[in-house]
């Protein structure tokens, strides 16, 4: 029976049904993860969660240990991971409020801690990155938010930048030409991690606003926070699914 482990805020534990039945208090060889992963029961599944801004909500995205995070995870037995993301909407069909199964990334980050194959080194690692989303995983996310009659897109490009701060017009409009369909702050280094330990890891993305200069109005936190309310109630009916999927 697969253990997955969920990515996301504290709020993604208030499922019904759901009893929490410890919180583990980790250390890694990269130091603590954001908060003690959350240990719970679910229809007769085991999952875990985790915090990835801390609790309360206090790590911005360039500083969220991913390498502790990732390993105190696999070492609390998850073997897939479920990242949830909320994102700003760059192409047309990523409308405020849909969802956004992404099936590639490009990163856009700077000095973060991007890969556990560094340092004194008996060889050196590359790992196969072309199609970052575990397909497999993918469509189980698909087939939940299908099932839960949920607005959703099955493909896109997600941006990842490197925060805290939202982005310029002018970005906006690079990540279009390069490509990108979403824009977030936190896919990255967390999808690669996830690789390099061998964990099929999948992203479901909530689009909670225009991206700068696709609407004509100011983006500001409490219309984010009123997107994030209401959609958090679809991203636990879809999890619920893929739990016991």
């Amino acid at each position: 029976m697969t253990v997955y482990a969920i990515i996301g805020g504290t709020g993604l534990t208030q499922l019904d049904g759901l009893t929490i039945t410890a919180a583990l208090h980790l250390d890694t060889p990269y130091g603590a993860p954001s908060a003690p992963i959350l240990k719970g029961e679910y229809a007769g599944h085991e999952v875990l969660f985790l915090a990835r801004h801390g609790h309360p909500h206090r790590i911005p995205p360039h500083q969220v240990n991913y390498r502790a995070n990732l390993w105190a995870l696999r070492e609390a037995g998850a073997k897939a991971i479920v990242a949830v993301n909320a994102v700003g909407g760059i192409h047309a069909a990523m409308a405020t409020g849909r969802f956004c199964v992404p099936h590639q990334i490009i990163d856009y980050t700077s000095g973060r801690e991007h890969t556990f194959y560094e340092g004194e080194l008996e060889h050196v690692t590359h790992v196969d990155f072309g199609q970052p989303y575990d397909a497999e995983l993918r469509n189980k996310l698909l087939d939940a938010l299908h099932a839960c009659g949920a607005d959703f897109t099955d493909l896109g490009v997600y941006g990842c930048t490197q925060g805290p701060r939202l982005e310029t017009v002018a970005e906006i409009a690079r990540l279009e030409r390069d490509g990108c369909d979403i824009v977030g702050m936190t896919g990255m280094p967390e999808a690669v991690l996830a690789r390099e330990l061998a964990l099929p890891y999948a992203c479901l993305a909530l689009v909670v606003n225009p991206a700068a200069g696709k609407s004509g109005k100011a983006i500001t936190m409490a219309a984010i926070e009123r997107v994030l309310e209401n959609g958090m109630s679809q991203v636990k009916t879809v999890l619920a699914r893929v739990l016991t999927s």
